[in-house]
């Protein structure tokens, strides 16, 4: 099992936004902005990684990990990623919730026990 599609995160705490939401049957260039805009956020200061995963009803969530708030902030007023929000509002979602949470904990597995067992 490979642990690549989940984000290498620091030692708390560092923030999460976490962005559900349930996709139009319409999608005309979701995809290639949705690409788009994990790579340009990767760009940003203050970006740790993202997790992101969409079932075939179109609900998805995707968690982006920042250090501060204010590095979240500064995602927000770039402008090709508000001009992507804004196409997301009037195109591609039916609904969406965003939450932003300070990261206070984080640990993983399976313990170290378990992987001797295999």
């Amino acid at each position: 099992m490979s642990t690549d599609n989940f984000a290498k995160t620091p030692k708390p705490p560092y923030y999460a936004v976490i962005f559900s939401s349930q996709r139009r049957a319409e999608e005309a260039g979701y995809g290639t902005t949705a690409d788009r805009m994990v790579e340009l956020a990767a760009q940003q200061p203050g970006y740790l990684g993202v997790e992101s995963v969409r079932g075939n009803d179109g609900f998805g969530i995707t968690v982006s990990y920042w250090q501060s708030e204010e590095h979240i902030l500064a995602w927000k007023r770039n402008a090709e990623h508000s001009l992507a929000r804004e196409r997301g509002r009037n195109e591609w979602y039916e609904h969406f919730e965003l939450r932003v949470a300070r990261v206070e904990r984080a640990y993983g597995g399976p313990a170290i026990e378990d992987k001797i067992k295999e």
